[in-house]
């Protein structure tokens, strides 16, 4: 399949370095486990479940079908093509300089970098909520991280370990996420099984599925939940973010298509577990995901639940440092192009440039602290008392979908401009959008209609619409919107601090120097 690095002018200097930098050694396996460690938090099939106490019912599974085809098929679609156009590191930072130039490209890359670290912290935050789960299932009495700080430490902990494998050599962190990717595909199957063999066991469903408008049309009270939906399928494009990385590139098309069906499946498959075996009142909890097993399955059902916990905490630990270096990879990119400090782009031996992920370690790890240790004395009198009697129990739940509706607003915003992209780039390089076409044009269009407007209406309704009813609506639109505001703003900033600070005659072997410390060469 043809591919082309350089269109008709405008190259990055990472487009032509980065290559030269670090090792070809993603397979198309490889990119499959990425893009499902990136997009499937299978603790949002249990969030899906309800919305604000109120199960979703049927309607889920309509609001799932909606975000496949006007959100992740397009996605999906937008995204492979300008992979293969322009496979170099840092996918949409990469394109949206190609289509707009130098500041838009650098705050969308800003806008699909920045989430990470957000998200780093929330998978930090799903790791406490099984462990919490963990200690139930083992003792009904037994009480585990109640205190905020036990929480903070506990996610700060595993950021650090996160650190630790994305600085690795490559291979070897990958062949363990692999693993743990094979072994979460098993803990969701089983989460489906549980709905069966509830039935099966003689048990109705715990939610009510009656054929009625409330259960399976969409409605006004449900509107958020197409937010979430948004949210759960954000990322399409990261493991392009290390474009250069992959040793063949039919691996594009391959993890679009396959790493989309396993998202897909999964998806509905742990919907419908929970629904089916998990009562209502403890549907929304992330942790619902293992409860569904240790309920359908009957005597086996606490060993199994205990094995499926833990092997979700473990796949969340590995998914903390998948989100680690792939993210890194923007730093890392904006280093060699001299839009940030060209130390950002520094690699050790292993040829992993371990200082973007150090940075971002940091800052995550400073994030938890001020929301696990100092701000929950200021939120603790915020929560509502009536839904959320223990204060510091409810404040794993509170920053996870606080964090959560925040990504995806961020988040969104390089989305749309990831589909209005495809269009520019299909003008400006009309050659090579004809030469390595992935569909008629006229797709390409209703991709990116329908992809932007599902992505602004997601947006809306999740700012408008709070996910929880622990905080008042208020307080919500407070925080979702005061970190959207202030990180666009900081985005914009970075970039105008960086042109008037930053040295930009240099030339490319001074910055592979820095970069490499005198050596650099591809291979395996």
């Amino acid at each position: 399949m043809a591919t082309v690095s350089e269109g008709s002018g405008g190259v990055l200097r990472s487009e032509r370095i980065a290559g030269g930098i670090l090792p070809k050694v993603l397979n198309s396996f490889d990119m499959v486990a990425i893009f499902v460690a990136i997009v499937l938090f299978i603790t949002n099939s249990a969030v899906a479940t309800s919305i604000n106490g109120a199960p979703t019912s049927g309607a889920a599974y309509i609001y799932w079908i909606l975000g496949f085809i006007t959100f992740l098929i397009p996605g999906a679609i937008v995204t492979g093509q300008l992979g293969l156009m322009f496979p170099g590191e840092g996918s949409i930072y990469v394109w949206t300089n190609k289509a707009f130039g130098a500041f838009l490209g650098f705050f969308a890359g800003f806008c699909a970098w920045w989430p990470g670290i957000l998200v780093m912290i929330a998978t930090g935050d799903v790791v406490v909520s099984f462990i919490q789960l963990l200690g139930v299932q083992i003792n009904p009495n037994l009480s585990l991280l109640v205190e905020p700080w036990q929480q903070g430490a506990v996610i700060i902990a595993v950021i650090a370990f996160s650190f630790f494998l994305s600085v690795l050599r490559f291979r070897v962190t990958q062949n363990f996420v692999n693993i743990v990717f094979l072994a979460y595909g098993g803990a969701i199957l089983l989460v489906g099984l549980a709905g069966v063999f509830w039935l099966f066991g003689g048990h109705p469903s715990q939610t009510d599925f009656s054929l009625t408008q409330q259960h399976w049309l969409p409605h006004g009270s449900t509107a958020s939940l197409y937010g979430l939906i948004i949210l759960a399928l954000l990322g399409i494009e990261v493991p392009l973010n290390m474009g250069v990385e992959i040793n063949d590139m039919r691996s594009i098309t391959r993890y679009l298509l396959w790493g989309s069906v396993v998202v897909m499946i999964a998806y509905l498959i742990a919907t419908f577990g929970v629904q089916l075996a998990v009562p209502v009142s403890a549907q929304a909890n992330p942790s619902a995901i293992a409860l569904a097993v240790q309920q359908g399955f009957g005597g086996a059902g606490r060993v199994l639940g205990i094995i499926v916990n833990l092997v979700i905490i473990g796949f969340f630990i590995f998914n903390t440092a998948v989100y680690n270096y792939s993210f890194g990879r923007l730093l890392f990119v904006s280093g060699l192009d001299r839009r940030m400090p060209t130390v950002m782009s520094k690699v050790n031996a292993n040829r992993v440039p371990w200082v973007a992920v150090m940075v971002q370690s940091i800052i995550a790890a400073v994030f938890t602290v001020v929301a696990f240790v100092l701000m929950p004395y200021t939120l603790k009198a915020g929560f509502n008392a009536a839904a959320c009697p223990s204060q510091s129990a409810c404040l794993s739940t509170v920053v996870y979908d606080v964090l959560q509706a925040a990504v995806t607003v961020i988040w969104c915003v390089s989305m749309v401009i990831l589909f209005v992209d495809v269009i520019i780039l299909r003008y400006k390089y009309q050659e090579v959008f004809a030469r390595i076409r992935l569909a008629p044009v006229w797709v390409f269009y209703v991709c990116a209609v329908v992809g932007a407007f599902a992505t602004g209406y997601g947006v809306y309704v999740t700012f408008t619409n709070p996910w929880t009813g622990l905080i008042s609506e208020q307080q919500w639109w407070l925080w979702i919107g005061g970190i959207g505001v202030i990180s666009l703003i900081v985005g914009a900033v970075l970039f105008f601090v960086g042109h008037a600070t930053i040295r930009e005659d240099v030339s490319d072997e001074e910055v592979l120097r820095t970069v490499t410390g005198g050596s650099a060469g591809g291979g395996e």
